[in-house]
């Protein structure tokens, strides 16, 4: 028993270790997820970052394989300390690789998650109302021209080294750069969010803004401008950057957890397009449009009552729908996450780059709740057709309840709780899919138009590994993205939108039907083996009982949670 004791407490001291140093290479993250510490700081790109970061990984990875020895192998360690091993694995083995690959230079050019969107997001999580907090923040701005110039020289050194951004990234952020630069200091999105301990610290901000903010972000802009821009790529796909094969093959591997071929998911991509538009076409019968879907598609979307009339009816509508899930989930589920579920509508900066609904989960101590953003630019576009099963992906009971559950964990450690979703998002963006045709399940659609729409958001995500792929792996143009997406149902809008993120995240858009696919089969494996035994409640309390995990350890660990013999 002592020598079980011992190896637990020998995992878990590891894990804080890992998470410790996480939080502390990434104060951002920190703040983010509502940890007070290192509030006053931003993080640190450069070379000295880097080598902190390599030390840490190479540290875990060393601790992982002497506690393994210690117990005579991992069958030798409780489940959950098994599953930290395996998740630190991954995490460390993968990033790593992505340093040794030097994938940060690309990962500096990003419409939608750079370092230019850092502040303002910044502004809308940290606290500030304490004369405390705000100093902490003012610090941060003090702070951002050491943070940027560091960037400025990723971009320098991507320049130096061929590994480059495709051309329609670098002129997203040169557009959204010039938008922000645009903004005069007293109304910058930082002003209009941060919450002020007294009226006459507005005038600090702004003064701050215009000392340090302003010159940074033009000198990040300046970087992008000249012999950078003409460098950016013209095909956008990975497989034209240098040794792009092998950075797309380490990229399905950081977002998924698996060691996945292109050519297979490609191939998977096309067949379930082609069994999702089968289910289509019987919605369109059935609405009189026989088996023309892109007919009832537009017939639905042109229906003046699938418009939003205002953005605060767009915002209510997705509240309704956030209540009618949450009524109806006591049937599907055991546990529900105590945090809340506010809607926010996306900053008027960034709604232009951004897709067209995204979830942030609640703060650690609770004082947060989580937030489901919907994106409102083009508000013609934004159809209540496809609303539906996208509130129930980004919020409930999709990502709210996967990731409020695993931060409310009562026995995972910090780490699990909040760091296990650096292991690869299949699984994360995996339950939000499954939680798309669980919400058919629990009757959640009014109609058959919400269905139609829930499909349509089937397609897309089954078309993303078309297009990941042929663009990354199979030299696609941007056109033929747009196009495909646009044959799956996406509105003009966000097709084009979509395709620049997949550009921009290479592999990122894999893993949503990758982990539902696989959420699924384990269903059905369970269930056919279990009988009449199965209990949905249990299964979907089991799945998102452990917190985040690589799809293999889910595969592996979760039969034998519900009693099914290996």
């Amino acid at each position: 028993m002592g020598d079980v004791r011992n190896a637990v407490d020998a995992v878990n001291a590891l894990s804080d270790r890992f998470w410790d140093g996480i939080l502390d290479l990434s104060p951002v993250t920190a703040t983010v997820l509502g940890y007070e510490q290192g509030m006053d700081r931003l993080d640190d790109p450069g070379p000295e970052g880097r080598q902190r970061a390599r030390t840490l990984y190479r540290e875990t990875l060393a601790g992982a394989d002497a506690i393994e020895a210690d117990a005579a192998g991992a069958a030798g360690l409780p489940t959950e300390e098994r599953i930290t091993l395996d998740i630190l694995r991954v995490i460390c083995n993968v990033e790593l690789e992505q340093q040794d690959q030097r994938f940060d230079r690309l990962k500096v050019v990003d419409q939608m998650d750079g370092p230019q969107t850092m502040l303002p997001l910044l502004a809308a999580f940290q606290p500030t109302e304490a004369p405390d907090q705000f100093e902490a923040f003012m610090a941060r701005l003090a702070d951002y021209p050491r943070f940027m110039a560091a960037n400025v020289e990723l971009v320098r050194e991507g320049l130096a080294s061929g590994l480059t951004a495709a051309r329609i990234v670098t002129e997203r952020v040169i557009s959204q750069m010039e938008r922000l630069l645009a903004i005069p200091d007293e109304q910058s999105p930082i002003v209009t969010v941060l919450k002020l301990p007294k009226p006459s610290d507005r005038d600090r901000v702004v003064e701050a803004i215009g000392k340090y903010v302003r010159p940074a972000d033009r000198g990040f802009l300046e970087a992008f401008l000249g012999k950078y821009r003409e460098a950016s790529r013209e095909e956008p796909g990975l497989c034209s950057a240098p040794d792009g094969d092998r950075l797309y093959r380490t990229q399905i591997r950081a977002w998924t957890s698996l060691d996945i071929d292109a050519g297979e998911l490609h191939r998977i991509g096309l067949e379930e397009l082609a069994s999702i538009e089968h289910e289509r076409r019987a919605i369109a019968a059935d609405l009189g449009f026989g088996d023309d879907t892109s007919g009832a598609r537009t017939a639905l979307r042109a229906d003046p009552a699938a418009v939003p009339a205002s953005i605060d009816e767009l915002l209510d509508r997705a509240r309704g729908q956030i209540e009618r899930a949450l009524a109806a989930a006591p049937g599907y589920f055991g546990r529900l996450p105590h945090a809340g579920c506010e809607v926010r509508p996306v900053e008027p900066y960034k709604e232009a780059d951004a897709p067209a609904a995204y979830y942030y989960p609640p703060s650690v101590d609770g004082s947060r709740p989580g937030v489901y953003y919907v994106n409102t630019y083009d508000l013609p576009s934004r159809s209540y057709i496809g609303l539906a099963s996208m509130s129930f992906h980004e919020a409930v009971p999709g990502h709210h309840f996967q990731i409020a559950l695993q931060t409310e964990h009562p026995s995972l450690n910090a780490f699990r709780r909040m760091g296990s979703r650096m292991a690869g998002m299949a699984y994360v963006e995996g339950w939000g899919l499954y939680s798309e045709r669980l919400a058919d399940e629990m009757g959640l659609f009014l109609n058959q138009s919400e269905r139609f729409g829930m499909l349509d958001g089937q397609s897309h995500r089954a078309a993303r590994l078309v297009v990941d792929t042929g663009i990354h792996a199979f030299h696609w143009t941007r056109q033929q993205g747009v196009a495909q997406l646009l044959e799956a149902g996406l509105s003009d809008t966000d097709a084009a939108i979509e395709t620049d993120r997949y550009i921009t995240w290479p592999a990122q858009a894999l893993t949503y039907k990758v982990g539902q696919r696989e959420i699924e089969r384990l269903r059905r494996e369970v269930s056919a083996a279990l009988g009449p035994a199965f209990d949905l409640r249990a299964f979907h309390d089991a799945v998102l009982g452990h917190g985040t995990l690589p799809l293999a350890t889910l595969a592996k660990e979760l039969p034998t949670w519900l009693g099914v013999a290996g």
